[in-house]
């Protein structure tokens, strides 16, 4: 363990600092994590994560749910990081949902069918489970780096969930895109300023974030002489680019795409 990932550890209270300073400046986690907020009041009953990692989303939908279920893909959960801080309720073998028809009253997938070689699979099965009058909410990314590598698959337009979503006997009933031109190009740069220069991978894994990552990315260590200029610049990049979405948005341009279904 590193020596910023040791104080993080033994100082509950920076770690908090450091995380929700993380969090601001990550683009994709600040978005997500927004839409997630404003959406949750709609779940019900027994909630079911699918690709839960360490549950991240769990404190937001609580509150409106009876049950809260984080599910994982056995083989894959083993390789990442999630499981030093939380694990799955439920282990299944990738194909079968260990769950009967119509028994989910809300499914939340958030970023995960980019990472199985069966989408439509996955999001059919999730559709199987999922009850008659039930809610589904799912993300998927746009603009976004390659991650979780090898099981890093697709990427997904809006045309594409709405013909994958039809296919598993789903409607989309409303669809949100997440950032525009300025959050995929602010959250590319700092990506690039976070893994390549300061390369603090393992840091944002004692936070907490990068669940889903291996712990491969904390062999190379801090480069602690860069943080005193990576970190503010990082700042700034995400000043600008929320900026930029609000003052210059581009339809054509985002991170990734939230949607709510029901069963058609």
């Amino acid at each position: 363990m590193g020596i910023l990932e040791s104080a993080f550890s033994a100082l509950p209270l920076t770690r908090r600092a450091a995380r929700g300073v993380s969090d601001w400046i990550d683009l994709q986690w600040s978005y997500t994590t927004e839409d997630l907020k404003r959406v949750a009041p709609r779940a019900r009953g027994r909630l079911l994560d699918v690709g839960c990692g360490s549950k991240p989303y769990a404190e937001i939908f609580r509150p409106f749910v009876a049950e809260y279920i984080g599910v994982e893909h056995e083989a894959s959960f083993s390789l990442t990081n999630a499981g030093d801080s939380s694990s799955p309720d439920v282990l299944y073998d990738g194909r079968t949902l260990p769950f009967p028809d119509g028994s989910i009253d809300t499914v939340l997938s958030i970023q995960v069918l980019e990472h199985t070689p069966e989408p439509q699979a996955l999001l059919t099965e999730m559709a199987r489970v999922l009850a008659r009058d039930g809610l589904m909410i799912l993300s998927v990314p746009f603009c976004f780096r390659l991650h979780e590598e090898p099981h890093d698959y697709f990427r997904y337009t809006p045309h594409g969930i709405r013909t994958m979503c039809d296919a598993a006997g789903l409607e989309v009933t409303e669809m949100h895109a997440q950032g525009s031109l300025g959050s995929v190009v602010g959250h590319k740069l700092n990506a690039y300023l976070a893994f390549r220069v300061a390369r603090i991978q393992g840091v944002a894994q004692s936070l907490g974030k990068l669940s889903h990552e291996s712990n491969a990315g904390k062999a190379n260590g801090v480069r602690l002489w860069t943080l005193p200029f990576v970190v503010p610049a990082m700042g700034m990049i995400s000043l600008a680019a929320r900026a930029a979405d609000r003052f210059m948005p581009d339809p054509t341009e985002t991170l990734s795409f939230l949607a709510l279904l029901r069963k058609r």
